[in-house]
Order: structure tokens, then C-alpha cells, then sequence
């Protein structure tokens, strides 16, 4: 106990030798400034304020000078870290005004102690003046974190292991605490309460505060399952009809998604869309490196039939299918032996078919198809009989992820289907209710090397 009351003695001592210090040296600096104005002849009436006013000058002069100095050391150490040491934040520091709020310390300091010895005669306009400078403390400081902040912000952007992340949405919410935190200070120090007692009146309201921050929350919730599912990153191509989305996302952030379509337009949407909401994300197409291709061509089924021996040798000459037809006819030929076919009839055993072959040629075409990705799924299948035709369907996937050319190999490979169709005695169903087109199909038609069935 007596111990205790030592130590708090000691400290009061301290205490009061370093405010009599302080006070000498205001009286000092503040005595010289007095005895300058009265040798230049200025009257006792005025030495007061005049002296105040030639004291905040010379401070503003000196700050002035210490910060610009400071931030030019700063900014110069910043640069070699860059240079030496390829600290890609210290570039971002710079950028973010980081060397400016920086060097204001040290003259924040000597404002702090400047004050009381500006205004030693003015007691009122001390205590404004303190109180003004803690306000500006208070935002200095979020200036000084913010600027931290942003730059370690755009450095996590510039890793590869955060490019596609919404790291954009967690500076966010760093800078909203800062805000918050700052906000409650500067309310402390208007009304004279300290910080935890607005805390506690903050809790009656929280509510309201719900009410007024719902999207910043709910955009900080979605941001976080968007991160940590994986559903969307920076880059990807998404589709959403319902927002009439469909582009890539260009920016993630606590309140906006943005999204920058093919038609240049720019949709922004809620984050927490992207987690209510259906949308079609197209990352596994791109990672797989290839476009898929599903499109059928209709088959006017009545040209549909048996091959003879004479088309059969027609069809040898295409080279994809030669080989083909001579070991599919050995096993056709087994079969029907085996089982005492009657050939006189096509109908009996088993036969090719036009369809058939030609189903296999754009099979074989296409796994020869340089630009086809091989070792994705490659399907040429018929599907139900419509009103129109017969469906034959080209399921398979391009070697490229490109736009531009994915729609020039899907062109290319149905602007050869479908010219190889009458090579094989088929044709392409086609509306020909209209006689003017009719009579051109027709003409067409004629001028096809169709083999002869016979």
C-alpha cells in the first residue's frame, strides 16, 4: 500500500516537472516572440494578437517545410524499397498519397505543442483550438489507415493468387470499420462522452442501424460465400437472364457487381444476386479449353435407304469411309452368311444404309478435324423424327475458347456437312411452301452429283 502511494507520488512529481517544463518553454518561446514585437515598435494594446498571429505564421511556415521535406525522404526510401527490393507495395504506398500523410506526424507534433503557446493570452481560443485538432487527429488517422489499406489492397490485386478474388470487397469493409471507428470518436468529442458509452447507446439502436446498412451486410455476407464457394471470380463470363446479364465481371465489391457485356454495356447487380439468384458461369469452359458445338441438320427422311453394290462402290472413293466400308462389309457379309440371309432382298439381314455412311463420314471428318478438341466428348447421333425431318446432331467441342473462332470452325464444319449431304443421295429438309424457292431447291438439286439408286 505505501508502496503504491510512492509510485503514485513519483508520478505526480514527473508529472508536474514536465508541465513545468512545458509552461517554461511556452513562456519562453512566447516571451522572445513579445520582446521581437515590441523592438519593431508595435503597441502593447495589440501584442497580444499580433503576437499570436506572427507565431501561427512562423508554425505554418515550419510545418510546411518539415512535411514537404519528409514526404520527399520518404517517397525516395519508398522508391529504392521498389528498385532493391521489388516491393510491389511500396509503389502502391506511393500511389495511395501514403509518403504525404506519413510526414505529417512530426509536424502534427509540433502543432499540438504550438497551440497552447500561440494562444497563452486567449484561454477560450485555446481550448477551441485543442479541440479542433483532435477532430483533425481523428481524421488523419483514418486518412493515414485508408491510405494503408488501398495499397495493400491493389498489391493483394496484382497476385496471382487474388486476381479473380473480390479482395475489392474486404478493403471495403476494413474501410467502413475505420469509418465507424472514427465517426464514434468524433462524436465523443463533441458531445464529451467517452467511445464506449456511445457503443452502448449504438446497441439500442442497432435496428435502425440494420435497416440502414441492410445491403452493405447483406453484400458482406455474399461477398464472403462468393469467395469461399468459388461461385464467381473476377474475369469469369456469367449469364443471368433475368438481369439480362451476360458478359464478364469486371468488379466485386460490398454493394455492386459489375459485369461488362459483349455489347459493351455494363449491368451491375447485388452481390447477394449471385447467391439468391440462377446463373450460368462459363469458367469450366474455359478451363476445359474447348466450346461445345449442338446443332442438328434435318434429314428429308424419304431419301433415306439401302445402298446397292454400285453406290457401295461410289462411296468407296470417299477416302474417310473406305476403310471403313471394307471392314464393316466383311462383318455384314459374316453375319448374313451366318444366318442364311436372303440377299435377294436388301430388307433381309443386314445392309448399309446412305444414312448410315453418312453419319459415319462426318463422325471420321470430324475426328480428323484439326480443330476439334479430341479428347472431349464428340457425339454424331440422330434424334426423334420431327415434322421436319429427321435430327442429326454434331455434338462435339472446338479446340478453342475464342469467340471469333469458335464461330468460324462451326461454320466451316457445317458449311461442309451440309455440301456433303448429296454426295450420299440425301437431302436437307426445307420449306417448300414457297414456290419461288421451291423451283430453286430444285435446280440445285440437279446439278448434284447424287449417285443413282438403281
Amino acid at each position: 500500500m505505501i508502496q503504491d502511494e510512492m509510485e503514485q507520488l513519483k508520478d505526480n512529481v514527473a508529472s508536474d516537472r514536465v508541465e513545468s517544463f512545458s509552461q517554461q518553454v511556452t513562456n519562453l518561446i512566447s516571451g522572445w516572440s513579445k520582446d521581437f514585437l515590441h523592438g519593431t515598435g508595435v503597441p502593447d494594446t495589440y501584442i497580444g494578437v499580433i503576437n499570436s498571429i506572427f507565431l501561427s505564421v512562423i508554425l505554418v511556415v515550419l510545418v510546411y517545410v518539415m512535411q514537404t521535406m519528409l514526404r520527399k525522404l520518404i517517397t525516395v526510401i519508398l522508391n529504392k524499397a521498389v528498385k532493391i527490393n521489388r516491393l510491389t507495395i511500396s509503389r502502391h504506398l506511393i500511389n495511395n498519397k501514403f509518403p504525404k500523410y506519413l510526414a505529417m506526424i512530426i509536424p502534427i507534433s509540433i502543432i499540438k505543442g504550438a497551440i497552447p503557446i500561440i494562444f497563452n493570452d486567449f484561454p477560450v481560443a485555446m481550448r477551441l483550438s485543442l479541440k479542433v485538432f483532435d477532430l483533425f487527429f481523428v481524421f488523419y488517422f483514418m486518412w493515414l489507415s485508408v491510405s494503408v489499406i488501398n495499397a495493400f489492397t491493389d498489391t493483394l490485386k496484382t497476385k496471382d493468387n487474388f486476381k479473380d478474388k473480390p479482395v475489392e470487397s474486404f478493403g471495403q469493409l476494413i474501410r467502413i470499420f475505420v469509418y465507424a471507428i472514427g465517426a464514434i470518436v468524433i462524436i465523443s468529442l463533441f458531445i464529451g462522452k467517452t467511445p464506449t458509452t456511445i457503443l452502448a447507446g449504438l446497441g439500442a439502436a442497432s435496428a435502425i442501424l440494420l435497416l440502414i446498412f441492410k445491403d452493405t451486410i447483406l453484400g458482406l455476407v455474399a461477398s464472403i460465400q462468393v469467395s469461399s464457394n468459388d461461385m464467381v471470380r473476377i474475369g469469369d463470363w456469367i449469364t443471368m437472364p433475368k438481369y439480362g446479364v451476360d458478359g464478364d465481371v469486371i468488379k466485386i465489391n460490398l454493394t455492386t457487381v459489375k459485369i461488362l457485356n459483349f455489347d459493351k454495356t455494363i449491368t451491375t447487380i447485388p452481390p447477394y444476386s449471385l447467391v439468391t439468384e440462377a446463373f450460368q458461369n462459363w469458367r469450366g469452359m474455359t478451363e476445359a479449353g474447348g466450346r461445345r458445338i449442338k446443332r442438328a441438320i434435318n434429314i428429308k427422311q424419304s431419301t433415306i435407304h439401302y445402298v446397292n453394290e454400285e453406290e457401295l462402290e461410289h462411296f468407296r472413293k470417299i477416302q474417310l469411309l473406305s476403310g471403313y466400308i471394307d471392314e464393316r462389309k466383311q462383318i455384314i457379309d459374316s453375319f448374313n452368311d451366318a444366318t442364311g440371309a436372303d440377299r435377294s432382298l436388301p430388307l433381309n439381314g443386314r445392309n448399309f444404309t446412305n444414312m448410315g455412311l453418312f453419319r459415319k463420314y462426318v463422325e471420321l471428318y470430324l475426328k480428323n478435324h484439326p480443330q476439334v478438341h479430341q479428347e472431349l466428348l464428340l457425339l454424331v447421333r440422330q434424334l426423334a423424327p420431327t415434322a421436319q425431318g429427321l435430327p442429326l446432331e454434331l455434338y462435339l467441342f472446338t479446340a478453342t475458347t475464342s469467340w471469333t473462332e469458335y464461330e468460324n470452325i462451326m461454320s466451316d464444319i457445317f458449311d461442309h456437312v451440309t455440301a456433303a449431304v448429296p454426295y450420299f443421295g440425301l437431302e436437307i429438309f426445307e420449306d417448300v411452301s414457297n414456290p419461288l424457292r421451291m423451283c430453286s431447291a430444285k435446280t440445285d438439286t440437279e446439278k448434284m452429283p447424287v449417285p443413282v439408286k438403281k
